[in-house]
C-alpha cells in the first residue's frame, strides 16, 4: 500500500501517524519532537504538565502554564520543521488557560477529549491553530459539529475517533467495556465517513485505540481514514519522557494484566493491574490528603484516590503505588526501541500490505 500524507489544513505530515497524548509526564517534548522528526505529528500531554516544577504543589496553575511553555519551546528547538500538537482534556479545571498558553506559543494543533470541547473554536479564533476533537461515536461528533456550526460557523480541522481499545480514559460506558458490546472503531469510522459524505464535508478522520502494527495502520487507511493515532506503542521508546520503571512495567505486562478501572474523572479507564489497583479494589488506599484541582468532577471528600498523585507516582517510577494507563495491545511492547525504528517498521509493514 502506498502511504499518503496526512493533511490537516496547511499542516502536512508525511507519515499519517498522530502520536497520542499520554499524561501525566509520559509524552512531553522528548517524545513529541522525535515523532515530529520522523514525519508524524508529535503531541505533548498537558495533563499536570508542571508536575516537575519546584512550586507545583503550592502553585500548580502557574507551574502548569510555565511548564507547558517550556515543553512547547523545547519541542520546537528539537524539531524546528516538525508538526507539534498538544492534548488538553476538556475535564481539566484549567482548560481555558492551558489552551490560551498553547495558542500564545503558536502550537500547530490542539487535540481535545475527555468531554466535548464546545467552546474550543472561540479560544483559537483568529489564529492558525488547528483543532481536532476526540470522539467515540458518530452521535458525539454530530452533536459537536452542529454546535460549532451554529455558534462559530466552524468545522473541526480533523476528527479523532478513539475506540474502546485505547489506554487511559475511555468514552464508553463501563457496562459496554465489561460486556464487550461496544462497537468496533472501524464500524464507527464507516459511520462517520458515510455521514461526512452525506453532508458533503471533507474533514480528515483519524482513528485511534488499539492501533499497534503497520497492518493496523494499513487497515484503517484502507477503510478511508486519513491517519491513525498511536500512543501505547511509543511508551517503550528511548525518547519517551516517562521513567524507565514505567517502560519496564509495559515490557513485563501480560495480556491478562490489562484491566478496566473507574477513574475519578468520571470515566472508565484501561490500566495495568498492580498493587495500586488491588488496594483500590480492596478499599485500602490512603484517603486523599490534598486536592490538586485538576478536574471539574472530583470531590476530594468522596473520591477513592487522587488521580494526579497516582499518575505522578507512576511517572516518577513508583509503579507499585501509581496508576499506569495502557492500551489493550500494550502487552505487545517487548523491548525498548527508538521512535525511528518504530516508524521504519510501520512504514515497511504498511507498504507490504496488500
Amino acid at each position: 500500500m502506498k502511504i499518503e500524507s496526512l493533511k490537516i489544513g496547511d499542516l502536512v505530515a508525511k507519515m499519517p501517524i498522530v502520536q497520542g497524548g499520554m499524561g501525566i509526564g509520559v509524552s512531553l517534548s522528548g517524545l513529541a519532537s522525535s515523532v515530529a522528526n520522523e514525519g508524524g505529528i508529535g503531541v505533548i500531554s498537558v495533563a499536570q504538565v508542571g508536575y516537575l516544577e519546584e512550586d507545583f504543589e503550592t502553585n500548580h496553575k502557574e507551574a502548569n502554564e510555565r511548564a507547558l511553555r517550556k515543553e512547547i519551546r523545547r519541542a520546537r528547538e528539537k524539531s524546528a520543521n516538525g508538526i507539534i500538537g498538544v492534548n488538553i482534556m476538556v475535564a481539566a479545571k484549567e482548560y481555558v488557560d492551558l489552551v490560551r498558553v498553547a495558542v500564545e506559543e503558536k502550537i500547530d494543533l490542539i487535540i481535545s477529549g475527555a468531554g466535548l470541547p464546545t467552546n474550543l473554536p472561540e479560544l483559537v479564533q483568529g489564529t492558525k491553530v488547528k483543532i481536532a476533537p476526540i470522539v467515540s461515536s458518530l452521535k458525539a461528533m454530530v452533536t459537536l459539529m452542529m454546535m460549532w456550526n451554529k455558534r462559530y460557523d466552524k468545522d473541526p480541522d480533523a476528527v479523532i475517533i478513539e475506540g474502546s481499545k485505547a489506554g487511559g480514559h475511555l468514552g464508553f460506558a463501563r457496562e459496554e467495556l465489561d460486556q464487550h458490546t461496544e462497537m468496533d472503531v472501524l464500524d464507527i469510522l464507516k459511520q462517520v465517513l458515510d455521514y461526512l459524505k452525506s453532508i458533503n464535508k471533507n474533514i480528515p478522520v483519524i482513528v485511534g485505540g488499539g492501533i499497534f502494527s503497520g497492518r493496523d495502520v494499513a487497515e484503517c487507511l484502507k477503510m478511508g481514514a486519513s491517519g491513525v493515532q498511536m500512543a501505547t506503542r511509543f511508551v517503550t521508546t528511548e525518547e519517551c519522557d516517562v521513567h524507565k520503571n514505567f517502560k519496564e512495567a509495559y515490557i513485563n505486562a501480560k495480556e491478562e494484566d490489562i484491566v478496566i478501572m473507574q477513574s475519578p474523572v468520571g470515566m472508565p479507564g484501561r490500566a495495568l493491574n498492580n498493587t495500586f489497583l488491588k488496594k483500590l479494589k480492596e478499599g485500602t488506599l490512603e484517603r486523599v490528603q490534598k486536592c490538586h484541582a485538576c478536574i471539574h468532577k472530583c470531590n476530594p471528600a468522596t473520591t477513592p484516590f487522587c488521580i494526579t498523585r497516582a499518575l505522578i507516582n507512576s511517572a516518577k517510577g513508583d509503579v507499585d503505588n501509581g496508576l499506569i494507563f495502557i492500551g489493550s495491545n500494550g502487552y505487545l511492547n517487548h523491548k525498548i526501541e527508538t521512535v525511528k525504528e518504530i516508524f521504519d517498521t510501520i512504514r515497511c509493514e504498511v507498504e507490504a500490505y496488500v
